[in-house]
């Protein structure tokens, strides 16, 4: 049998331990600093965002929430509702978007069949009806601020007929209508109300000719339920008062615009998207109103 001298079994010994200090240090993870993930935030708006109205004032809201910290925010404006819609949200949701706000009555059902699929993503939902477990709905109880512009438009009135230019029959509209109506009829009994349906959103043309429509019966105040100021301009036209919607649009008739009901979206946006972070946020029905600063109307023309 061969024989190993000490030095030699003491030389090998050293290398063994060598060996496996080597090997346990190249298993050992370095310590890394953790970067928070930015939420990444989308919105989807039915009309361009340079439409003065509401498109307009959502993106404002949106701009808020770019503001704070650890945040980043896209948005896909125009967006048809039906099929249309349903491909941009689903095309956000893959995309890893952690928060979609869709901001448009018919993008309800679309916003909620994707919402199904992708349960990790908060969706909340403007102007409907339908929740799910990650899907929220949202408005602001805008028919406040109409009702104090009907009144400014009551007491402005001298035919005592006033046109409103609005968009789809559907329940946030009609209730505008009534609030506006109720509104003028408080301060002038015997106003009434002439209603025109576009079925647009934001077509400026036909809007504008609805509005025609109006004062071609004697309406002398027009107020709207429209993205585009059109309405407005009709009214500075024919030397008439106007009501706007959405933002202040006396730019665009400073001679006819009384007062506007309008939009300030950024205290909410900016409080679901800190809800979401802290992990209180809840799928659920938000309606807030002039008390939370969501609805107001514009500075008197």
């Amino acid at each position: 049998m061969r024989k190993f001298s000490p030095m030699y079994l003491l030389a090998l010994l050293a290398l063994i331990v060598i060996g496996v200090l080597v090997y346990q240090f190249t298993l050992r993870k370095p310590t890394e600093t953790t970067v928070p993930k930015e939420l990444q935030v989308g919105f989807v708006y039915v009309s361009p965002i340079g439409d003065a109205g509401y498109s307009y004032a959502h993106d404002q809201g949106r701009l808020a929430v770019e503001a704070m910290d650890g945040v980043t925010t896209s948005f896909v404006e125009s967006v048809a509702e039906g099929q249309d819609s349903e491909r941009v949200i689903m095309n956000m949701a893959r995309k890893g978007y952690d928060i979609i706000f869709t901001t448009s009555y018919g993008y309800m059902d679309p916003t909620l069949k994707v919402a199904k699929e992708f349960p990790k993503v908060k969706f909340l939902h403007c102007s409907g009806y339908k929740n799910a477990e990650n899907m929220a709905n949202y408005f602001g109880r805008i028919y406040q601020a109409r009702y104090l512009t009907g009144m400014v438009a009551g007491a402005m009135t001298k035919s005592k007929v006033l046109g409103y230019v609005a968009a789809f029959p559907i329940p946030e509209v009609i209730r505008g209508i009534n609030a506006f109506t109720l509104g003028a009829q408080s301060v002038n009994p015997d106003v009434e109300v002439r209603v025109v349906w576009t079925k647009t959103w934001y077509d400026p043309a036909t809007e504008k000719e609805a509005a025609k429509s109006l004062l071609d019966v004697g309406c002398d105040v027009i107020a709207q339920h429209q993205d585009s100021p059109g309405p407005q301009e009709a009214a500075q036209e024919r030397g008439v008062y106007s009501i706007g919607y959405n933002s202040d649009m006396s730019a665009f008739a400073p001679k006819a615009h009384l007062t506007s009901a309008v939009w300030n979206w950024g205290p909410f946006y900016t409080d679901m998207v800190k809800q979401i972070k802290d992990g209180t946020w809840k799928a659920q029905f938000y309606w807030y109103g002039l008390d939370h600063g969501i609805v107001d109307i514009a500075p008197f023309g």
